[in-house]
């Protein structure tokens, strides 16, 4: 297996981008190709300017892209699967907390050796580049919901518009009759108001109970119940909705760990909720409730 890693240029702005490129299954192709492709995919997320908004260094948002290669099927022709992981930093701590992890399976692109990779929000040019910028402004929402009450709007929008104008390419991913879990439902998802519960989430989680973890800390757990029992209206509207098991792959160990010293009869009722909107994680949460 080839792994290679770029880390995040000197001049970043909203992002700190780590970029690997894999490619477990492609022997014949040399490697300077995936280092290429590394750079140029860093040199987007870095050291492009994505919003008017100004980022001093700690406040860079911490991306971690892991693009797996599994198949070549011309010289500037690939396809495989991309993993977008984003954790945000906890007031007071050293501590990043995982706020999306996620496996787009529906990556084809086409990539020229030692070439840039342009992008434009209202203009579609490569589908690797309409992918990067979508997931830039994506995270650039969640960011904003943790942070603010609804506070990531416009950049969920922005995404939206860039999945609308990919609709005439033949590259899969970009369309609604295509499956429930691609990036058309993420973002039409996210701004549906049935899953309202769940923005208001991000922010309750975040704002008022990780950042606050630090000067009092069952209050927090408690905001923290609060805002996951509150999700089970999106549940019953969404069941198995992609949005919430994005939300709970990132956040199911983050939240076995922070209830695990609860005394059980306190975590109960929140035991009761997950096990329900998100049973997939269920033994994990069962280990919660034992403490162990």
């Amino acid at each position: 297996m080839l792994i290679m890693t770029v880390g995040p240029a000197a001049n970043s702005q909203e992002f700190n981008c780590q970029v690997s490129v894999i490619a477990p299954q492609i022997q014949s192709t040399p490697p300077r190709i995936w280092k290429s492709m590394e750079t140029a995919i860093l040199e987007l997320m870095n050291n492009r300017r994505w919003t008017d908004r100004n980022y001093t260094p700690e406040e860079r948002i911490e991306v971690n892209l892991l693009l797996t290669i599994n198949e070549q099927s011309g010289m500037d022709r690939f396809s495989g699967k991309l993993q977008v992981t984003y954790a945000r930093p906890v007031f007071g701590t050293d501590y990043n907390t995982p706020v999306i992890d996620l496996i787009d399976n529906d990556v084809d692109f086409t990539f020229l050796e030692n070439t840039q990779i342009d992008f434009s929000v209202d203009r579609y040019q490569n589908n690797l580049a309409s992918i990067l910028g979508f997931y830039a402004y994506f995270i650039l929402g969640l960011d904003g919901d943790t942070f603010s009450q609804l506070g990531g709007s416009d950049m969920y929008a922005t995404a939206q518009q860039i999945v609308t104008i990919a609709q005439g390419a033949s590259s899969p991913g970009w369309k609604a009759f295509e499956g429930n879990n691609n990036r058309y439902w993420l973002v039409d998802n996210q701004l549906q108001a049935v899953f309202r519960p769940l923005r208001e989430c991000l922010y309750t989680y975040h704002r008022m109970g990780m950042d606050n973890m630090h000067s009092d800390i069952e209050t927090s757990r408690q905001e923290i119940m609060d805002a996951i029992e509150r999700l089970r209206t999106v549940h019953q509207a969404k069941p198995a909705s992609y949005n919430m098991q994005v939300f709970f792959n990132a956040k199911n160990d983050e939240l076995v760990e922070l209830f695990k010293p609860v005394p059980t009869q306190d975590k109960s009722r929140l035991f009761t909720t997950l096990q329900i909107i998100d049973p997939g994680n269920i033994s994990k949460y069962q280990n919660m409730m034992r403490g162990s």
